[in-house]
């Protein structure tokens, strides 16, 4: 079994966006306030953010040193301008996974852990702010990796303790998530609470647009004739496969990019199923959706690996996408975790499954 270290698989209490934990309209309204808030007093400060479950954390001034669970909320930083501010880091990003642009400085971050950050050199790091991209670690197949600081001991430490809501939050949602406001609003925070919500607009804006094309390009596919299309965690595992259900941000990619998830009827981030379900579904897409190996050529080699064993198992060799040949070269982070460039994978795979109609 392959490492499963950046899949979640339980809730979180904190996070930093009031919107994408609620249900329907509601609580959509609820999260355009919560984000309004924000860039309202991005200003200045204090400016202050949500939990999963309301509770309010207020920063008095952006924070000066901060530690990054993974490398997706690491990334968001470096995007937003506050990479300078990122002292640490944990599940650090391989050399060349990052644009060329920041991959640079991102190695440049010192690294606390190879996967989860011990407890101690977390709470010894010195920072004042702790962004985790995901809940507790210890339900994905990481045992041994160290307790979780409690509370308390964040608090002992100085450190403000808060999570991407858009990942940390899904399994919670009690509705299916067809858009990305979730992860805009996730950036939208991060910028009020660093001092960046200029930059925060601009890559916000730039993901709408480009979501807004996609969806103008295909609005004429009727629902009904859009493919059906399986993520296929090929690094999760092949004995028992893992399927994106609807509450998790690649069933709002997928969507967005007029497909229809081959298991949008699960409730919940991610379930583990069986390959008779897969064949039950026999999707007319399979995305390869691999974990990046830090080079085009490793991973060139990492993709045809997993779309050999789709074409030489028993089990998958018969499906519909196999056999024509309908395999979406993506890779698993730029579709499963938040972050700007979600918005470029929705494009890319429209471009793919509706070919001719998205530019």
């Amino acid at each position: 079994m392959r490492s499963r270290v950046w899949w979640p698989t339980t809730a979180v209490v904190l996070g930093l966006l009031a919107a994408g934990c609620g249900d329907g309209d509601k609580d959509a309204d609820k999260g355009k306030d919560a984000a309004a808030g924000a860039a309202v007093s991005a200003g200045g400060f204090p400016v202050s953010v949500t939990d999963c479950m309301g509770a309010k954390t207020t920063f008095a001034a952006a924070p000066k040193k901060i530690v990054t669970s993974n490398a997706a909320a690491l990334e968001l930083l470096l995007r937003l301008g506050a990479g300078d501010k990122v002292v640490g880091t944990g599940f650090p990003p391989g050399k060349g996974t990052l644009p060329a642009d920041l991959d640079a400085r991102a190695q440049q971050v010192k690294v606390l852990g190879k996967m989860v950050i011990p407890k101690e050199k977390l709470l010894g790091s010195g920072a004042d702010l702790y962004i985790d991209t995901f809940a507790s670690m210890g339900g994905m197949g990481g045992g041994g990796m160290g307790d979780a600081p409690t509370a308390a001991e964040f608090k002992a430490a100085g450190i403000k303790h808060v999570f991407l809501k858009s990942t940390a939050c899904a399994a919670d949602r009690k509705s299916p998530v067809t858009d990305l406001s979730a992860v805009q609003d996730d950036i939208t925070s991060l910028g009020a609470v660093t001092g960046t919500s200029a930059k925060a607009g601009e890559l916000v804006a730039g993901m709408t647009k480009t979501v807004d094309g996609v969806q103008a390009a295909v609005r004429s596919v009727p629902e009904a004739s859009r493919p059906t299309y399986f993520f296929f965690d090929y690094d999760a595992g092949t004995k028992q496969p893992s399927v994106v259900c609807n509450r998790q941000v690649a069933h709002a990619v997928i969507t967005l990019a007029g497909a229809r998830n081959a298991f949008g009827d699960c409730d919940g981030d991610f379930k583990q199923v069986g390959w008779e379900d897969v064949i039950a579904k026999n999707p007319d897409w399979i995305q390869l959706g691999v974990r990046d190996r830090g080079s085009e050529a490793a991973n060139k080699a990492a993709f045809d690996e997993a779309q050999k064993w789709l074409q030489d198992n028993a089990a998958t060799k018969g499906l519909k996408a196999v056999k024509e040949g309908h395999f979406v070269r993506i890779g698993s982070e730029r579709t499963t975790i938040a972050g700007v460039t979600n918005a470029d994978t929705v494009r890319e795979i429209a471009k793919t499954v509706h070919p001719g109609k998205v530019g």
